[in-house]
């Protein structure tokens, strides 16, 4: 499982970093426009792609430090911590981990739905990625909390 879960973090990383490059790029520019309702250049330049659009959407100030951390550095850092997680087998801090990403995904996803009005495929991508995370770990801390009873 170990393995499986450290490739899938390298995946979300990837996917991340495109969507981070997705942020930097010059607007108009972007590769996955596909139509209407599927654009990442849309979505990673809209007010919702830094941490303070999330956070104050209706309150964005010009000058505030926290607007300048894109949501993608921040999936780059959790994906990186998930695969640390993985890596030492630490499952159930991995659970919590993969559980609050997850979360925020999810919410970064009804932004998408319900507010631009626009999918990016890496957000999508990033969002199965970490579906397919927390189902596996927390079946992997079943698992392991079961044999922990039996030899008991």
């Amino acid at each position: 499982m170990k393995y499986l879960l450290l490739i899938l973090a390298l995946l979300g990383v990837t996917a991340s970093c495109l969507a981070l490059r997705e942020h930097y790029r010059e607007a108009g520019d972007s590769p996955c426009s596909i139509n209407a309702h599927w654009d990442c250049g849309i979505v990673n330049h809209s007010p919702f792609a830094t941490l303070d659009g999330i956070l104050r959407p209706s309150a964005i100030e010009p000058n505030a430090s926290l607007r300048k951390i894109p949501v993608a550095a921040i999936g780059i850092l959790g994906y990186i911590l998930m695969a640390a997680l993985a890596f030492t087998r630490s499952y159930r801090m991995l659970l919590a981990a993969t559980l609050a990403g997850l979360g925020f995904s999810l919410y970064l996803a009804h932004i998408e739905k319900d507010i631009l009005q626009v999918w990016c495929i890496y957000c999508v991508i990033s969002l199965g990625i970490i579906s397919l995370m927390s189902l596996l770990t927390l079946g992997t801390v079943i698992t392991e909390g079961r044999r922990a009873a039996r030899v008991r």
